[in-house]
């Protein structure tokens, strides 16, 4: 059984990481212990009020926190475009970017662009940011990492490519999974791209958090208007999951310990993989299916009109 802690992430100093959605949930609690370990992080945030609100939480806590607030709003690829465009004229290294942010189980809304919001702002979104942030990524002198953040719930996830944006078919639950899967085929398949490449120094990584008690749980039944969802998720989150605190540790252990490799999957190491310290997990068979992931990647930069240019 794992015992890693925060305690045990190196020192941080002199690094830049990207956290998306930093402002509340398992994105926060992984801000202030990147701050604490001496890191400058860019918080990217679709609200700007609320990461106001958050960085002044951080910094009663870590008074000395070197932190970096912009606007990033991944239900909207102009505003993708934006926040990397600002981050390259700002900002000369990136060490860590963090694909943190989601939504969950929330009734069939698209983005701006017109895709399924889970699908959109879970994979594509990410993905997009992920393809303009990596030449930076790539030139930043030692070892870098790309973390993105799954959902045990992969495990129920089939990509639909007929009917990927669930305009014939739609389940909340179903979409939901089908976006955490895409997170981790995208992961893995970035690692074969890397080692085709020969880029040993840039790490992609997948993760999940396990049961943790956040937010995200009360989106979908406040966007649906279900108050027995409501109270059901609070009752879980009461009763069974971990805090938030507990439910960001593989994110920093995926962002920052040693003995992970790329291609690698994090999460909880205790009962069922929903809760306990963090090591590494072991995702089902599709989402470590090249086919499905070189499919997945193609369709992702033509949906996105965004190349990821390796070399």
């Amino acid at each position: 059984m794992s015992d890693w802690t925060a305690a045990d992430a190196p020192d941080l100093s002199g690094k830049t990481v990207v956290v998306t959605g930093a402002n509340s949930g398992l994105g926060f609690e992984a801000t202030r212990m990147f701050a604490e370990k001496g890191a400058h992080v860019v918080m990217a945030c679709r609200s700007l009020d609320r990461g106001e609100d958050a960085m002044a939480d951080i910094r009663d806590s870590v008074p000395a926190a070197s932190l970096t607030l912009s606007e990033l709003d991944l239900a909207d690829l102009d505003s993708v475009r934006r926040f990397a465009d600002e981050f390259a004229a700002e900002h000369g290294s990136l060490h860590v970017l963090c694909n943190n942010a989601g939504v969950m189980a929330i009734p069939r809304r698209e983005t701006a662009q017109g895709f399924e919001t889970q699908f959109g702002v879970n994979h594509l979104g990410h993905f997009a940011l992920s393809a303009r942030l990596f030449p930076t990524l790539r030139d930043t002198p030692g070892e870098t990492r790309l973390v993105t953040m799954s959902s045990g719930l992969h495990e129920r996830g089939r990509m639909d490519f007929d009917d990927l944006q669930g305009e014939r078919d739609y389940d909340e639950w179903d979409a939901y999974a089908q976006s955490k899967l895409s997170n981790l085929l995208f992961a893995f398949e970035l690692d074969r791209r890397l080692t085709a490449a020969g880029i040993d120094d840039v790490l992609s990584v997948g993760a999940h958090p396990g049961y943790a008690a956040t937010n995200l749980q009360f989106r979908g039944p406040e966007a649906s208007g279900s108050t027995l969802r409501y109270w059901m998720s609070k009752l879980g989150n009461a009763i069974f999951a971990q805090s938030a605190e507990m439910g960001a540790l593989p994110l920093l252990y995926a962002a920052t310990s040693p003995a992970v490799e790329s291609g690698e999957y994090v999460g909880p190491q205790g009962l069922f993989g929903m809760r306990g310290n963090p090591g590494i997990a072991e995702p089902n068979d599709r989402a470590r299916d090249p086919e499905t992931a070189a499919r997945l990647w193609d369709v992702s930069e033509e949906l996105t009109d965004t190349r990821f240019r390796l070399a």
